[in-house]
């Protein structure tokens, strides 16, 4: 997997309005380049900001061809949709709020997203049930405001192939001691509240 070290902030989040339809986030890249994602009125639903996946995409690189992904805590899928437009051969999108769920659901079928996958379920419970080392590229972005980033991040670690990548937000910066055991911090930034780190399973 080679990294791009180009990175171009963009735009954000398009506000919300009052008593107007839900707010909505644009692909950035891929095959499905500009098409919208809607993002419901929910506690905690913080979708990545545009700026912030076009830097980690440019990490990434344009190409995901052949990788299987896990975005653990879709809530608008947004980092998972963003990952199969770009070719990624398997997309797991878990969110345990059923009406998050479905709107997934339709965007999927909107999109004809063969490769994505949707299941309603606790991302914490559906990681501790998975195969280990299942995905090249797992994408960890939980509500800031559920304490969940200590009980995720390994089990999310665990998921990960060797050489693979972990993509974690967190309110923080993620520390070198508070690292998973075997991973490397490659590449992190900041967009207002948002820390943003690329880790590589050492192999």
């Amino acid at each position: 997997m080679k990294l791009d070290k180009s990175a171009k902030p963009k735009l954000g989040i398009k506000p919300t309005v009052r008593g107007g339809p839900p707010r909505e986030v644009r692909l950035i890249g891929g095959q499905w380049k500009r098409s919208k994602l809607p993002v419901a009125d929910r506690p905690g639903l913080r979708p990545t900001p545009d700026r912030v996946r076009e830097t980690l995409f440019n990490w990434l690189g344009q190409d995901l061809s052949g990788w299987r992904c896990l975005d653990a805590f879709a809530g608008s899928g947004a980092l998972g949709f963003e990952a199969a437009s770009r070719g990624a051969a398997e997309v797991m999108l878990i969110e345990r709020d059923a009406t998050l769920a479905n709107s997934l659901r339709a965007s999927q079928q909107r999109l004809k997203a063969d490769t994505v996958r949707i299941e309603t379920a606790d991302a914490l419970a559906w990681m501790g049930r998975c195969a280990p080392a299942s995905f090249e590229l797992v994408l960890l972005d939980p509500p800031f405001d559920a304490d969940l980033l200590t009980r995720a991040l390994p089990a999310a670690a665990a998921l990960v192939v060797e050489g693979g990548l972990l993509y974690v937000e967190s309110a923080e910066a993620l520390a070198d001691p508070g690292l998973p055991a075997g991973f490397a911090l490659l590449r992190q930034g900041r967009a207002g509240l948002v820390h943003y780190h690329l880790l590589r399973r050492n192999t």
